[in-house]
């Protein structure tokens, strides 16, 4: 799954594989039920444009933008198919436009087309509209778009075969267009044709307005354009994954839907995007946690959906899953749990949103007041912490994930972001809290602090702790250490003692330990760190995994994947950081 590229509107996110199909698509948004699903089975709905000879491939994003150029290279000569999920003058279009231009490079190159949607949004119907002709799927309308050059070998149930032969100078352009309860447009071919252009110019003067300009630019970059896939223009919510069900391991079970919208998550975004440079989008999702969490005036949930709503109860999807990985799962069961860490999360969002400038609105201080108390009452609790495990326990980045919140929400009451009558309270058990951590957490055995008391297993979440000023008496030093001893593989670093058996190396927590170094003053050592990480990361071209196989190479879990970008964006941002 690591040769997936992926293209996106701001609303859905297709996954283009190198054989040049379109193997996952959920339109309307990422959120609906799949149209095309061949990732979950072999035999499921795609839309593919492939040479009918043996080919290779050279592909890239073009500079600074989203719209993905394959070249296809055969005996007889090459072709280019240039895709895009198409905006307009104004943004994101009322229908989805999934667009792909075939061009002809030199000599001939003969492809088979296939359009099969699947009917996981309802019954499949194929009228012959006196305007288009039209596949209504469910409630979703749709009409396939070519010219006459594009030749129908098969059209039967939904089912579409075509063929076309490119020759040198020779372009056409196919699109699948998607409306939801509302009328269709049928735009004229070159319309769609030349928004694939409009929508790479649009991508271009987004990434214009990123500001860093350290180590790596053109790798930070690519990472933040593909963090913007998922960021849902509707709402401002930052889904963490496009798919649903990619295993973490071939043949396990640990088959996930992240189609939702993690608290956790969407503050690290936040924080990222912020320090890009970005400004809309962190705007937009900050408010839209503000909205979301202070609507019931309830602790805050751990994930929502796209929409600020209930995530739905975890359910098996009857498909036989990637590489034969099921069950296939739609929901999550982390909807339910406890997630302490959440709170530093938000606190400190808040409080970098502050520090550089920006302002907090009545609705959004009131709300940081209201989580600071929450954690006083709360953090003696138990939760599933950051990796959401069905053992509750006293988890020690949670507690950490405490004494940050109180740590933050005393700093934005001290600069008069908030409401301070209680910031000596908060600052009382902001100590508290690092008294107890340092009493129950730390292991003297292997000095390091520890999952959770009691045991001397390792937590490589804790090594995200160095950015938080959370280092004392070298604690989170000598813990880099113990982790390093256990938990890394090369470059790649593994979420706890016992995960290798379970899953691939966590690509976060690898980010994390370039973090660790140059936050604790090893600048040039975690420079040279994140050198060797783009060896692994680097097999597709800026689309991450959540995990990687250490031993292949091979990607694992859901993409793209957004703690996996935004963690690259921050190990980045730390070297130039803690140089300067």
């Amino acid at each position: 799954m690591e040769h997936y590229a992926a293209i996106g509107d701001g609303r859905s996110i297709a996954l283009v594989g190198a054989d040049g199909s379109i193997d996952w698509w959920c339109a309307p948004a990422m959120d609906a039920p799949p149209l095309f699903n061949r990732m979950h089975d072999p035999e499921g709905g795609r839309f593919s444009i492939t040479p009918t000879r043996p080919f290779h491939i050279e592909r890239r994003y073009r500079d600074n933008s989203n719209v993905l150029e394959t070249i296809f290279i055969t005996d007889t000569g090459q072709a280019r198919l240039t895709e895009s999920l198409n905006s307009g003058v104004s943004g994101r279009l009322p229908w989805c436009e999934l667009a792909r231009r075939i061009e002809g490079v030199s000599g001939t190159v003969e492809f088979e087309i296939v359009l099969l949607p699947i009917n996981a949004q309802g019954d499949i119907k194929r009228i012959d509209h006196p305007n288009a002709e039209v596949r209504y799927i469910g409630d979703l309308t749709t009409t396939f778009c070519h010219d006459g050059d594009v030749g129908i070998v098969q059209e039967e149930d939904g089912h579409t075969v075509a063929s076309y032969v490119s020759s040198e100078g020779s372009t056409t352009c196919l699109a699948f267009l998607v409306a939801d309860g509302a009328p269709l447009a049928i735009p004229e071919l070159a319309d769609i044709d030349a928004r694939i252009d409009l929508s790479d110019d649009e991508w271009k003067r987004w990434s214009a307005q990123l500001t860093y300009d350290g180590p790596f630019k053109k790798d930070f970059t690519r990472c933040a354009l593909s963090l913007k896939f998922l960021l849902f223009s509707e709402t401002g919510a930052i889904a963490a994954a496009a798919t649903a069900g990619l295993p973490e391991r071939i043949g396990g079970d640990k088959n996930y839907d992240y189609r939702y919208a993690w608290v956790r998550d969407a503050a690290y975004t936040i924080k990222a995007l912020l320090r890009a440079g970005a400004l809309g989008e962190p705007i937009a999702a900050f408010g839209w946690l503000v909205r979301t969490i202070g609507a019931d005036g309830s602790e805050p949930k751990v994930v929502y959906t796209l929409r600020g709503e209930d995530v739905p109860e975890e359910q098996d999807i009857d498909v036989p899953g990637y590489r034969n990985s099921h069950p296939v799962k739609r929901g999550n069961r982390a909807k339910d749990q406890i997630q302490l860490s959440c709170y530093g999360d938000l606190l400190e969002t808040a409080s970098l949103f502050a520090k550089m400038g920006h302002v907090l609105d009545p609705a959004a201080a009131d709300l940081l007041v209201a989580l600071a108390d929450q954690v006083v009452e709360r953090w003696h609790l138990k939760d599933s912490g950051i990796w959401e495990l069905p053992d509750e326990q006293h988890y020690t980045f949670s507690k950490i994930g405490c004494w940050l919140a109180l740590d933050r929400a005393v700093k934005l009451a001290e600069g008069g972001h908030i409401d301070g009558a209680k910031k000596a309270n908060w600052a009382q058990e902001r100590n508290l809290v690092l008294a107890w951590i340092d009493e129950h957490c730390w292991s003297e055995a292997r000095q390091a602090y520890t999952f959770y008391p009691g045991t001397e297993r390792l937590d490589a979440a804790l090594l995200l702790t160095t950015r938080f000023g959370f280092e004392h008496e070298d604690r989170l030093l000598r813990t880099r250490g113990a982790i390093e001893r256990e938990l890394v593989v090369g470059p790649l670093v593994y979420r706890y003692s016992g995960a290798a058996d379970e899953e691939g190396a966590f690509v976060a927590c690898s980010c994390w330990l370039v973090e660790a170094y140059a936050f604790l003053g090893e600048v040039d050592r975690a420079e040279q760190m994140l050198h060797d990480l783009f060896g692994p990361l680097g097999n597709n071209f800026g689309i991450l995994n959540e995990q990687i196989d250490p031993a292949t190479g091979a990607g694992l879990g859901n993409l793209p994947q957004g703690l996996s970008h935004l963690a690259l964006l921050h190990a980045i941002y730390s070297i130039q950081e803690n140089r300067s």
